[in-house]
């Protein structure tokens, strides 16, 4: 028996890679960031795979977490010649909003008489409303919003939408969009929020579109757009198919499951292959 601080002639290396054992569908990662062919070293999963999934779940936590920097994004907004209002839910912290969904889809009371005294100032009346909430990830919200906002902006101008009210709702839900949306008399209800993140995608902003905004809507009066960052959908083509939404949604008057999206097929991200990786 070797004693102690003695070192054996059998013990354990370093894996070398010549012991790692590769997944026959590794050739598939280059089209996903899901975590498929990892890979195996003897029956566990290689070291790298762990520490990469332990980087991912951290990641994903903090975008859950992390506040949004409202001043930030206020100035970013500004610089793209957006006037926010700041507005809050009924929330009282972010451990709260986690367990009480229900608080997050409602305005404080000093939020509600923010927006009753704006619509009362608002001439001509507020047609569209573009409203940020911070959602499951302030990652994807400070990172995506400010750009997004703009090609929107830059669309609603085309079609002769006049200037959208803009307002930033911390610890808010999606469904508070229907409040803010029925007090300012809007239209047009845009919300622009943080999708909860995944492991392979924690900065994946949404928008939700809502003709005829007011509370008491459910899911299937919204159309959504999903996935648009770097790696998923561009800016550019999610405020293309939120136009062409808006543009049938003011024909038909209406939103939701009844408005099917039949625009055009959306552009590849940059870098992106096309064809069918089945025929490979």
């Amino acid at each position: 028996m070797a004693k102690p601080n003695q070192t054996r002639n059998d013990a354990p290396t370093e894996v070398a890679d010549n012991h790692l054992t590769e997944n026959d569908w590794a050739g598939l990662k280059r089209y996903t960031d899901a975590r498929i062919a990892l890979g195996r070293a003897g029956t566990s999963l290689p070291t790298q795979a762990m520490l990469s999934f332990q980087m991912d779940h951290a990641n994903a936590r903090d975008a859950v977490h992390l506040p949004l920097e409202v001043d930030r994004l206020s100035a970013a907004l500004k610089e793209k010649g957006g006037s926010p209002t700041l507005l809050s839910s009924r929330v009282s912290d972010r451990a709260e909003y986690l367990q009480r969904p229900d608080l997050g889809r409602r305005l404080s009371a000093t939020s509600v008489a923010t927006l009753r005294s704006m619509a009362q100032r608002s001439d001509p009346p507020v047609q569209a409303c573009i409203t940020i909430v911070d959602g499951l990830s302030s990652f994807a919200v400070q990172s995506h919003a400010a750009n997004l906002f703009e090609q929107i902006c830059v669309r609603l101008a085309e079609k002769g939408i006049s200037q959208p009210a803009l307002c930033i709702v911390e610890q808010g839900r999606v469904a508070i969009g229907d409040e803010i949306g029925e007090i300012l008399g809007a239209q047009l209800m845009i919300l622009l929020v943080g999708e909860r993140p995944g492991l392979s995608s924690p900065d994946s902003l949404g928008v939700y579109f809502t003709y005829g905004p007011k509370l008491g809507l459910s899911d299937a009066d919204r159309n959504c757009i999903s996935n648009i960052r770097p790696a998923g959908m561009s800016y550019h083509a999610a405020a293309d198919k939120l136009i062409w939404l808006i543009k049938q949604s003011m024909q038909l008057s209406y939103s939701g499951v009844e408005l099917k999206d039949q625009s055009e097929p959306i552009e590849l991200v940059e870098g992106a292959e096309s064809g069918n990786f089945l025929l490979d």
